[in-house]
């Protein structure tokens, strides 16, 4: 058992294999460790988010090391005991599969007769709600693509590592692809959103054989729950928000819905915190409760009805346009009080990215699994924000959970703009010792291009100088935090934020500390980014 450093906040436990990490998993999960907020099993490593305050590095590695005895003791004496069975009907013509067939040196025909002939098992969830990694069956040894494709199919069947898993979504992967399903991996409208969970076996079936079996859920876990019908009239009643432009994206954030980890939903929630709980106190609202992220302003809303307002994070100019016709600027974070028609207008930022807006009393939005968070990712949370639209405020929040409108401004932060270079202090590890010294150095003395390739999963950045690997093998997936800096085989980063998938196969150098995430994702293309390495948390053990 090896202890990696992760960030300031997160320590990976390197096992031997599978069965030794789901082990240790189970027990340690099984404990609630106060302080211990959340448990991302992989191959063979289990990643373990932590907050410092509560329990110390050295602590929480003790009690790792008397839960890893305990877990192989139990390991030892278990009997095997095989989970539910599904099908998953595939149409094998991945654009890879030829590649496949080459790199295992047998004939396209072999590799679907393989990946068809016996059982995967439900190993752990990652990287999106619904994908699952699959172990057994062929046990297929395959690389990752050299850099990955920005945009997978949903439903598409791959190999990774000996792993096999679906795409459940469309998003980035690495994984080289061989078929097709038309088998939805994830539906929140199912009593079981997930199709296949850890624990269960699949059965791949060649899409010409017919399948037998069907996937029926045992019992609901999760309810799907609507807000009540209300007329037309009503709703035109209603102290509301109308979005006369929503601008280039404006999404719903709070702190996240952690916890969800095991159906491979990382956390999400506003990428910058500070600014969001900044937000609220203005308008005297509890700081967790749900607000709008903007991003690149240009947005244009109407009050109907009396209402408060605020708006913080990047450095952009207010407008009032009254109902009678008159105009005026505001100031950003302050509290601004809108009469019934007036149009509050947020123009392009000067600096940062990312604009924040509460009002008093919240917005009437349904939480999906517990948050209202929108993962752009795993596709979860209320849809983006449109032009158009009416949002309900003011009764989202108790009147006893409100505090006074605070009636002073608070000093704007001070965020970059296109052109500056931004320094973000970084915790070296996991995974360094998989990369040259000469690699080491270029990382931290070299300034890094953000591009446009940039959103709340990643910040894609290139440097003139790739980092070159001391190690050429595959790395088995692991779990990322949100900072994270993964590096592909072009050897150009990626910096994870809040959207991040929750497990990775390319090793990650080092990570952002915590207290810079929300400057991270305050700035804008064309800026360059240097990391500063800060002393890890404890040694490596």
């Amino acid at each position: 058992m090896r202890f990696l450093p992760t960030s300031d906040k997160a320590l990976l436990v390197e096992l031997d294999d599978l069965a030794q990490t789901m082990a240790l998993y189970r027990h340690v999960a099984a404990q609630r460790l106060p302080g211990v907020q959340e448990l991302v099993p992989a191959a063979r490593t289990l990643l373990v988010n932590f907050e410092p305050h509560v329990i110390s590095p050295s602590g929480l590695i003790d009690i790792l090391r008397a839960l890893g005895v305990q877990a192989a003791q139990a390991q030892q004496s278990a009997e095997a005991v095989q989970g539910r069975l599904v099908d998953i009907a595939v149409r094998y013509t991945g654009e890879d599969l030829p590649d496949v067939a080459e790199l295992l040196g047998i004939s396209v025909a072999q590799v679907i007769e393989r990946h068809t002939a016996q059982p995967y098992d439900a190993a752990f969830a990652g990287f999106a709600p619904g994908f699952v990694y699959l172990s057994g069956g062929a046990n297929f040894q395959m690389p990752r693509r050299q850099s990955p494709r920005t945009k997978v199919p949903a439903g598409s069947v791959a190999l990774g590592g000996n792993f096999s898993a679906v795409y459940p979504s469309a998003s980035p992967g690495g994984w080289q692809l061989i078929g097709v399903t038309d088998v939805p991996m994830w539906d929140l409208q199912r009593p079981e959103p997930a199709y296949v969970q850890p624990g269960f076996r699949v059965q791949f079936v060649d899409a010409a054989r017919k399948v037998t079996r069907v996937h029926l859920p045992a019992h609901n876990i999760i309810e799907s729950k609507q807000p009540p019908a209300q007329s037309q009239q009503s709703q035109q009643a209603l102290t509301a928000i109308e979005f006369v432009s929503a601008g280039l994206q404006t999404l719903v954030q709070d702190g996240g819905r952690h916890g969800m980890s095991g159906l491979g939903i990382s956390a999400s929630g506003a990428l910058d915190t500070v600014a969001m709980h900044q937000a609220n106190r203005l308008v005297g609202n509890p700081v967790a409760t749900p607000v709008l992220e903007n991003v690149l302003g240009q947005m244009r809303l109407r009050s109907h009805g009396a209402t408060t307002v605020a708006i913080t994070g990047a450095q952009a100019s207010l407008t009032v346009h009254s109902a009678q016709g008159g105009a005026w600027p505001v100031a950003a974070y302050a509290p601004v009080a809108l009469n019934d028609g007036d149009v509050l207008q947020l123009h392009a930022p000067t600096a940062g990215v990312r604009s924040y807006l509460a009002v008093r009393g919240g917005w009437q939005v349904e939480p999906v699994l517990g948050s209202c968070a929108t993962d752009t990712l795993a596709l979860i949370g209320p849809a983006p924000l449109q032009s158009g639209q009416r949002v309900p405020v003011g009764s989202a929040v108790a009147p006893a959970d409100l505090r006074p409108v605070q009636l002073c401004c608070l000093p704007a932060i001070v965020l970059p703009k296109a052109g500056d270079v931004v320094v973000l202090d970084v915790v070296l590890g996991p995974r360094t010792d998989w990369f040259t010294e000469q690699a080491l150095q270029t990382f931290a003395q070299q300034e890094w291009l953000v591009t446009p390739q940039s959103n709340r999963v990643g910040i894609r950045v290139t440097g003139a100088q790739a980092l070159e690997r001391s190690r050429h093998d595959e790395l088995p997936s692991e779990g990322t935090v949100a900072g994270a800096i993964q590096v592909p085989i072009n050897g150009q980063p990626v910096l994870f934020l809040a959207d991040h998938p929750l497990t990775g196969g390319y090793p990650v150098i080092a990570a952002v500390a915590s207290y810079h995430l929300g400057l991270a994702a305050q700035i804008p293309v064309g800026c360059r980014i240097r990391f500063n390495v800060v002393a890890p948390f404890f040694e490596q053990h």
